[in-house]
């Protein structure tokens, strides 16, 4: 069991490293992509912000233009009712001073209106501006931004070739590899080369010693034969008259 708890743990490992590896080149091959399509959206956003701001100034002009409408009847009302004066016309100076005074009640139920509206209006105004600001830096950075992601890709990748770590697609990494598998193998030939030799020498070294063997009964023998010898040779001769 632990055998194959080893080859699941390793097999999920690969298969959490593909996974890791392809989520990251996902992002990568898509960083561009999503910052402009950040910049889209803000450029989305400020055309809400325009059709928006395009509605309320719209209500504003027609809320002043309304507005506008009855403080020129007023102004006109009360010349009127300035002109009947001077022709000594006092009831028609009042009549005339009565439609002033309905285009003055008028006047004081839109302005409110109307200053609500126009403030409404001015802030859409400047969020436009403020928003068209905004496109144009999220523009510029996200230019930099792509470029900066480019530059440290393309640094990264020398630097994993330059260690020999990295993607599975590393050119160096896979050849360190190989050579890593090579050697072990080399290894693991060496080990069982020397359990294979280990009887070997153990039969060599019983052929050293029957040989050792031998030479020393060949020695036995010859120091027999020496002995033997002395023993078979006549005394020594007398020595010869007259001396």
């Amino acid at each position: 069991m632990g055998f194959f708890s080893e080859i699941f743990n390793r097999t999920g490992r690969v298969a959490r490293g593909q996974v890791n590896q392809g989520v990251s080149a996902m992002e990568d091959a898509t960083f561009e992509t999503t910052v402009r399509q950040t910049v889209a959206d803000m450029k989305a956003e400020l055309n809400n912000v325009v059709r928006a701001s395009a509605a309320a100034l719209s209500n504003y002009n027609s809320l002043d233009a309304e507005y506008q409408k009855y403080v020129t009847q007023s102004q006109q009302w009360k010349e009127r009712a300035g002109q009947a004066l001077d022709a000594g016309n006092e009831d028609l100076a009042k009549k005339a001073l009565a439609k002033k005074a309905e285009a003055d009640k008028q006047i004081a139920s839109l302005q409110a209106a109307v200053e609500s509206a126009r403030k409404a209006s001015d802030s859409l105004k400047a969020q436009v501006v403020e928003l068209k600001h905004k496109i144009e830096e999220g523009e510029r950075t996200a230019t930099t931004l792509v470029a900066r992601k480019n530059a440290a890709m393309a640094q990264r990748k020398v630097s994993e070739a330059m260690a020999g770590v990295g993607k599975a697609d590393n050119a160096f990494a896979v050849l360190s590899s190989f050579e890593k598998s090579v050697a072990k193998e080399e290894a693991t030939a060496k080990a069982f080369n020397e359990l294979a030799s280990t009887g070997k020498d153990a039969d060599l070294e019983a052929e050293f010693a029957q040989l050792s063997g031998h030479t020393v009964d060949a020695e036995l023998e010859a120091l027999k034969r020496e002995r033997l010898t002395r023993v078979e040779l006549p005394k020594e001769l007398p020595p010869a008259p007259g001396r």
